[in-house]
């Protein structure tokens, strides 16, 4: 029997803080990720000097990064940095992952994949779930807190109050196609049974800036868009926040919010995360391969 090899983990990165990087890469390193094929992009209105940190951030942790762009972040751009990043990362599995999002398997990577195969599955998928501050504020994070600290508890945001779809292939044999915003692999299907439970650390201090942005720039027509689904994502997260004085509901019963951790799938997850993943329907009109609100924070 050959030995498994680590899947090459590929993720394209906004302007995301330098600690949440370091965190993001340990916690893929636990997992047994050994290469990591990073794309960075910035906006226009990214300062130099915040690209320069997060770039030698990246240097500092060992890994130097496969592209560096700088522009409109178009909704075809991540798919575009993302597709270049698997062809260089070459034949074999793929975890493929944003920089907020922190998956955690039922299994060892090496165990998942070697069931996938066995079953031959070529894609394995994944439910996130949106992590929140105790109180609901979009709280500037610092890393001595801790993530689990700083944001326990994980709730349906995604889904139940933005409409946006909650599903993710986490893991991708070479020879799948995965679809914007990493939601779908076109022609496979993941075992419901088997989910990761995705940690969604997206909303964080500063994220209302970057939204703001997103709606106007795609409303303008300054940067391009395929389908509406990401600007009506953004502006239904900002009218919930203008709603509820500058935070999230964490009380409100339908997002489901509780406390769960990093290091274990939380209470119940199979059957949670089976039932929403088989009965999710895009919201509306939406189309079923329009990115959400879920890709990188330009």
């Amino acid at each position: 029997m050959k030995t498994p090899v680590s899947p090459a983990l590929v993720a394209v990165v906004g302007p995301v803080e330098p600690a949440l990087l370091a965190a993001w890469t340990a916690h893929y390193r636990r997992l047994g990720i050994e290469r990591f094929h990073l794309a960075f992009h910035f906006p226009d209105h990214v300062h130099d000097a915040w690209r320069h940190q997060l770039i030698a951030a990246s240097h500092d942790l060992g890994i130097v990064p496969a592209r560096i762009s700088t522009g409109p972040w178009h909704e075809h751009t991540n798919t575009q940095l993302r597709d270049a990043l698997r062809e260089q990362a070459g034949t074999g599995w793929h975890l493929i992952a944003d920089s907020d999002e922190f998956q955690t398997h039922p299994a060892p990577l090496a165990e998942m994949i070697a069931q996938a195969e066995a079953a031959r599955h070529k894609v394995i998928g994944g439910l996130m779930l949106d992590r929140a501050t105790n109180d609901g504020r979009l709280a500037l994070w610092r890393p001595e807190t801790g993530l689990d600290r700083a944001f326990p508890l994980g709730g349906h945001l995604t889904h139940r109050l933005l409409k946006g779809d909650p599903r993710k292939i986490v893991l991708a044999h070479s020879s799948v196609t995965v679809a914007s915003g990493n939601h779908r692999a076109p022609g496979h299907r993941p075992d419901p049974d088997t989910l990761a439970c995705v940690h969604h650390f997206k909303w964080r201090s500063g994220v209302l800036d970057d939204l703001r942005r997103r709606v106007d720039r795609f409303t303008s027509g300054e940067w391009a868009e395929h389908t509406p689904a990401v600007r009506s994502e953004a502006s239904r997260l900002l009218q919930h926040i203008d709603r509820h004085n500058g935070r999230i509901d964490v009380a409100d019963p339908r997002l489901a919010f509780r406390r769960v951790s990093l290091g274990r799938l939380p209470d119940g997850w199979a059957a949670e995360a089976a039932k929403i993943a088989t009965t999710w329907r895009p919201h509306m009109a939406q189309s079923q391969s329009g990115s959400t609100i879920s890709s990188p924070s330009p």
